[in-house]
């Protein structure tokens, strides 16, 4: 396992509406086989921190939170996805089209990045875009 400093970033477009987030937190990362996987806790504002899971395999990414809210969101290009979102105000349900993933793993002193484009309909009612972009870097603390 390596020691990370994770940045997530997302932008999620509403109609004419867009926001904008970024957090970085510290993560590990290991690799084992065909497949990397990055842990890292979230700290949201005014909520219970969110653990994170991210795994990654050629054509396919799935997104696990616990904690403060339950999630697992699966990524496959160019297919649809069913995925549920439980919170402290109930459950969603979740359709997601992935249109675009790519994986650039971490290597010798480079960092590494998962770049994400996807339409995410929830409760068969409100459709956004969403871009998720993932940077990994090597914590030498």
């Amino acid at each position: 396992m390596t020691n990370i400093a994770v940045t997530l970033e997302t932008h999620i477009r509403d109609g004419a509406e867009s926001e904008r987030m970024s957090l970085t937190e510290k993560g590990r990362f290991f690799r084992k086989g065909d497949m990397d996987v990055v842990t890292f806790r979230e700290h949201p504002e005014d909520r219970d921190p969110v653990d994170t899971m991210v795994t990654i395999k050629p054509g396919h990414v799935s997104i696990k939170r616990s904690g403060g809210v339950e999630m697992r969101q699966l990524f496959e290009p160019q297919a649809e996805t069913q995925n549920a979102y439980v919170h402290e105000y109930g459950k969603l349900f979740m359709t997601t089209w992935t249109e675009n993933l790519e994986y650039q793993a971490p290597g010798e002193n480079e960092s590494g990045e998962l770049f994400i484009e996807y339409q995410l309909t929830v409760n068969d009612d409100v459709t956004q875009k969403h871009q998720l972009k993932l940077t990994l870097e090597e914590d030498s603390e």
